[in-house]
């Protein structure tokens, strides 16, 4: 298991053949990454949290998959800062015997990320900056884990 927070730029492809390799005899491996939406004026993304908050959570979260979805390995890399259109915000990736649970993983890690997650998020529009709060859709979807 690999939780990983990063300030600075990431390369996805750099991540997910060593993670892989890393994993032989496995059945399946899924791997999602997020990033910057470009349109809607959109000119930058910032992340912010509280490390001592943040990188625990993670690792909790990274845990739960493990153990709920049987995985060999999960993934998870998180980008803070100002980040700007097609730029990687999030890596994750799980291996497991059977593509089902890592499929599963992957879902249950991003719906917990998007709306229970220690980030404070703002975009930046036509210059100026705006808060971004969970959806009601964030909402449903983490909902269906309980």
């Amino acid at each position: 298991m690999t939780v990983e927070l990063r300030a600075t730029p990431f390369y996805p492809g750099a991540y997910v053949g060593p993670f892989s390799d890393a994993h032989p005899g496995l059945g399946g491996v899924c791997t999602f990454v997020g990033e910057v939406r470009g349109g809607d004026d959109v000119e930058a993304l910032e992340l912010t949290h509280y490390e001592p908050m943040t990188r625990p959570g993670m690792e909790q979260l990274a845990t739960s998959a493990v153990e709920r979805f049987g995985l060999m390995g999960l993934l998870m890399v998180h980008r803070t800062g100002i980040m700007h259109p097609g730029e990687p915000i999030v890596l994750v990736s799980a291996c497991a015997m059977h593509r089902r649970g890592a499929i599963d993983a992957v879902d249950f890690c991003m719906d917990h990320l998007k709306a229970k997650s220690w980030f404070w998020k703002r975009e930046k529009r036509k210059g100026r900056w705006h808060w971004i709060e969970p959806r009601a859709a964030d909402h449903e979807d983490i909902a269906r884990w309980q």
